[in-house]
């Protein structure tokens, strides 16, 4: 039984210029072979569009009303809140230590992610009902009575 051996560095070389020599070869027999393209047929001439009316429809623009806030401390800026037609979002610098960031890591970008406003609550206190808008809800109805005691 024969023992198989990988090929060398030099078989490997050698059959590599072997392929070579054969592509080199057998590429002109196969242009020769290679039918003629025809020549395509120019394209058709174009026509000029005569301008037509401009459409009746309108598409206003929103307005862009961006407001930025910064908050700093000490001269530094320690958030800033960007309010952008109904989105706002904070985004606030990331402050670790350089000991603790390694490259790569999130700790070792300037800002973190933005945080995006999903919902606000309404903080303001409420009205006062009115005096006309009393009148017209109904009483509530009467407790019931209370069980009469049994005695042994």
């Amino acid at each position: 039984m024969p023992i198989l051996r990988a090929p060398s560095a030099v078989q490997n070389l050698i059959a590599a210029y072997a392929l070579l020599a054969i592509l080199l070869v057998a590429a002109p027999v196969v242009q020769a072979q290679a039918p003629a393209r025809a020549e395509a047929p120019p394209p058709p001439r174009l026509e000029k569009l005569e301008e037509g009316e401009l459409p009746a429809v309108t598409i206003p623009s929103r307005p862009t009303e961006n407001q930025i806030q910064e908050k700093r401390e000490d001269g530094r800026v320690t958030s800033v809140r960007v309010t952008s037609g109904g989105n706002t979002y904070t985004v606030v610098p990331n402050i670790v230590p350089e000991s603790r960031a390694n490259s790569g890591d999130w700790r070792a970008s300037v800002n973190r992610p933005p945080q995006w406003q999903v919902h606000e609550f309404n903080t303001e206190r409420r009205k006062e009902p009115d005096a006309n808008a009393a009148a017209t809800m109904p009483q509530p109805p009467a407790p019931p009575a209370a069980p009469a005691a049994t005695r042994p």
